[in-house]
């Protein structure tokens, strides 16, 4: 795909790097359209699409997986998002900076399941580590590293 025809679509509702995304969108002139609920009011730059979609707990993935195409960016943290979007040939990345890959999701679903399944149950499971500048840090040179590609 063209690299100036790609698209950087982001999981806007809780994207820790949304200013990473805008300031590699801006640099490198790529066109970004920033996902979000009606109950997350975002203030962007006039040169980013902003999509405000219902607060149903699936309606920014539905609406991304309706525009993607094959060879656009998405940021997200939703492991059941990544694993559709790699399969239309999306290019997904996660706020840390991780590239997810066909080969890995069903390995992170699995985990997420199974996580799920100890808490319903009453158990109790660790959370996500703390976001920290390392994080941002790969984040922002992963990311420019798939635009330049």
């Amino acid at each position: 795909m063209d690299k100036e025809k790609r698209t950087i679509y982001v999981d806007a509702d809780s994207c820790p790097v949304k200013e990473e995304v805008l300031l590699l969108a801006a640099q490198y002139k790529v066109p970004t359209t920033f996902v979000s609920s009606y109950a997350h009011q975002l203030t962007l730059p006039a040169f980013v699409e902003q999509v405000t979609v219902d607060t149903d707990k699936e309606a920014v993935d539905l609406y991304v997986m309706n525009q993607v195409k094959k060879g656009d960016i998405c940021v997200t943290q939703d492991h059941a998002l990544a694993s559709l979007l790699l399969a239309k040939g999306t290019l997904v990345l996660s706020p840390k900076g991780y590239l997810f890959k066909e080969e890995t999701i069903q390995q992170l679903l699995d985990f997420r399941f199974l996580s799920q399944k100890e808490r319903r149950m009453g158990g109790r499971t660790k959370g996500p580590k703390a976001f920290t500048k390392k994080d941002r840090q790969f984040f922002l040179e992963n990311l420019e590293k798939i635009i330049k590609k």
